[in-house]
């Protein structure tokens, strides 16, 4: 056999070999921003990646809020992290909030790639955007189900929300515009975590919540469906570097297994896990996989 040739075979074998081994593969870096919702989403991604491709991934979890997060990812210090349609649409690419979730997603698809050189993956399931909720005692007297049921009532709601909620254009405003509810006074402005203790304690009627929040899940309460589409959508996808993908066999297609694995529902009780259980995220997040997958996951 030729000298050369058996040289570049055992070269070849070696480097496929090397390969197989994780030798000389860069870690996987996954980041997230400073909540919990994040940061949970951010170690079910980190452990399925481990998990299917057998490669270490480095966590780098709590960054800060969205900018912070982004700037990591176009700076390189991160590969992917979680990020929501409609923030990506109004905080980063600055354009008009839409309500329309297909051309959101569309939108924000295209720039980022074009912009930013970042895929923006299928979502995953969960739409976090703003939610109008009131006692489920209050839903099934008045036989409320979406926010047009509780515009049609004449009597005033009491409603109770977060200084964002209030100040936001696609908070309070669009509220408003689109569904002209009966108010009795102003909105009571609170941290996020009083609202639903008014709720309980009859301060309000009526709150502006998120819809992945824990203690919806939790307590008798009722989620009023935005029927008119007052709020722009919240997906969750995760925003990866096309660099990344493109180097990395078969990380896309790993990505892709968990769109669709979510609902706000799934999302609520592993908020509610970490949050009101106080459960390990690594722990939770583990479960969750299990559960989808079958497969032992986690250390």
């Amino acid at each position: 056999m030729d000298r050369t040739k058996t040289i570049a075979g055992l070269t070849l074998l070696l480097a496929v070999a090397a390969g197989s081994c994780g030798i000389n593969k860069p870690n996987i870096r996954v980041g997230s921003k400073n909540f919990t919702e994040q940061v949970v989403l951010g170690e079910i991604i980190a452990q399925h990646l481990e998990n299917r491709l057998q490669q270490k991934v480095e966590r780098r979890l709590n960054l800060g809020g969205t900018l912070l997060a982004h700037g990591a990812l176009l700076n390189h210090e991160i590969d992917l992290y979680p990020e929501y349609t409609g923030t990506a649409l109004t905080a980063i690419l600055k354009d008009a909030p839409d309500n329309d979730s297909n051309r959101v997603l569309m939108q924000v698809r295209s720039e980022y790639a074009n912009r930013f050189h970042v895929a923006w993956l299928d979502p995953l399931g969960i739409d976090n955007s703003f939610a109008m909720v009131v006692s489920g005692a209050d839903a099934r007297a008045k036989h409320l189900n979406n926010l047009t049921d509780a515009a049609i009532i004449g009597s005033g709601w009491v409603l109770g929300v977060g200084y964002e909620f209030q100040q936001r254009p696609d908070g309070l405003a669009a509220l408003d515009r689109v569904y002209h509810l009966h108010w009795t006074g102003s909105p009571q402005t609170m941290d996020l975590g009083l609202l639903y203790k008014a709720l309980e304690g009859n301060q309000v009627t009526m709150i502006a919540a998120n819809a992945t929040d824990g203690l919806l899940s939790k307590l008798d309460l009722k989620v009023l469906t935005d029927d008119k589409h007052a709020f722009p959508p919240y997906q969750v996808s995760i925003a990866a570097s096309q660099d990344r993908l493109r180097d990395t066999p078969g990380m896309r297609e790993a990505l892709q297994e968990l769109s669709g694995k979510f609902t706000n529902q799934t999302m609520q009780q592993l908020n509610y896990q970490v949050d009101g259980e106080h459960r390990p995220v690594s722990q939770v997040a583990a479960e969750f996989l299990k559960e989808i997958y079958g497969t032992p996951y986690g250390k």
